[in-house]
């Protein structure tokens, strides 16, 4: 897989910190041109400062995905930059930290909040990057999650739309030679998650898993650079859990 990547360009959202970051600075040291997207300006600066200071190359946006003129605005610069766009990795997304709130306790403005970023916004930004991601015979890959399966919280209920958009998506853009796949990660050792999740609740996740590792950034950097590689070419239409046995929590006796 070494420097297959070369002159690929790579848009990643959600780039300025945790799992995006580490996706952003491994397909660099792979010889790909990062794009950058994220709302937060310095952890987007920090990134890209990074990838520069290992000799990639790399351009940010501070964009909020859930802005549909800014994200058409942004994707018209990207793709007048760029003919091809290999790669879009739709990594941003938000939790609110409330993972123990039953869904009907959560307000009207959040729902439209959690759908509007986690599950609408991708699809905006495929559609604005399409030409791009077309001419590449690109792919689009979608950061969901383990908890998309037991979806008893916004932020599962959310992901679960966010499943079935992606194979909306395999469906849609197949015709063009685009793939569309997902990643559900389990529990993560990232500042998200750290800050989201109690100490007991991620003792209680931990527990779930059917081998005790503990997931870091780096195993889901590596899942989604072998997706995008000419190694995963034939993996389409497809969500590859990365959670160490979690998604069988409800079987395990």
């Amino acid at each position: 897989m070494s420097n297959q990547f070369d002159n690929r360009v790579v848009v990643i959202t959600g780039a300025g910190s945790g799992l995006g970051q580490t996706s952003a600075q491994l397909f660099a040291k792979q010889g790909a041109h990062l794009v950058l997207i994220d709302l937060n300006s310095e952890g987007l600066a920090q990134t890209q400062a990074n990838i520069e200071a290992e000799g990639g190359t790399a351009e940010s946006f501070t964009l909020d995905v859930s802005d549909e003129q800014s994200v058409k605005e942004v994707g018209e610069a990207i793709c007048g930059k760029h003919e091809l766009v290999h790669v879009l990795y739709n990594n941003a997304g938000i939790a609110y930290g409330e993972v123990n709130l039953p869904i009907n306790q959560i307000s009207k403005e959040k729902w439209l909040h959690y759908l509007s970023v986690n599950s609408l916004a991708p699809l905006m930004l495929a559609e604005a990057l399409r030409p791009s991601l077309a001419r590449a015979k690109g792919v689009i890959i979608k950061q969901t999650s383990m908890a998309s399966y037991v979806p008893a919280n916004g932020y599962g209920v959310s992901k679960a739309m966010l499943n079935s958009l992606i194979y909306g998506m395999a469906n849609v853009y197949g015709a063009e030679g685009i793939r569309a796949v997902g990643i559900a990660p389990g529990l993560m050792e990232t500042p998200a998650n750290k800050a989201a999740l109690t100490a007991e609740t991620h003792a209680r996740i931990q527990a779930m898993q059917l081998v005790d590792l503990h997931g870091t950034a780096s195993d889901i950097a590596n899942l989604a650079l072998f997706l995008a590689s000419n190694e995963g070419r034939f993996i389409n239409c497809e969500i590859v859990n990365c959670d160490a046995g979690n998604k069988l929590r409800g079987w395990r006796g």
